[in-house]
């Protein structure tokens, strides 16, 4: 029940947001390659930003 007032984390955030664009690149690999390679790669700069967000707490 606390969990409705408890706001998300940046890094939460990015790994939702990780997850779908990967089960969308899953999704699409099977339908059309070139968009699912887009999809990875835009996954995978959401994976560098929480890299980044990790390596700058102390």
């Amino acid at each position: 029940m606390l969990n409705w007032f408890k706001r998300k984390s940046q890094e939460e955030i990015l790994m939702e947001k990780y997850q779908k664009l990967l089960a969308e690149a899953y999704r699409l690999s099977t339908v059309n390659r070139m968009a699912s390679d887009q999809k990875q790669t835009e996954a995978q700069a959401v994976m560098d930003q929480i890299g980044a967000s990790r390596k700058n707490k102390p």
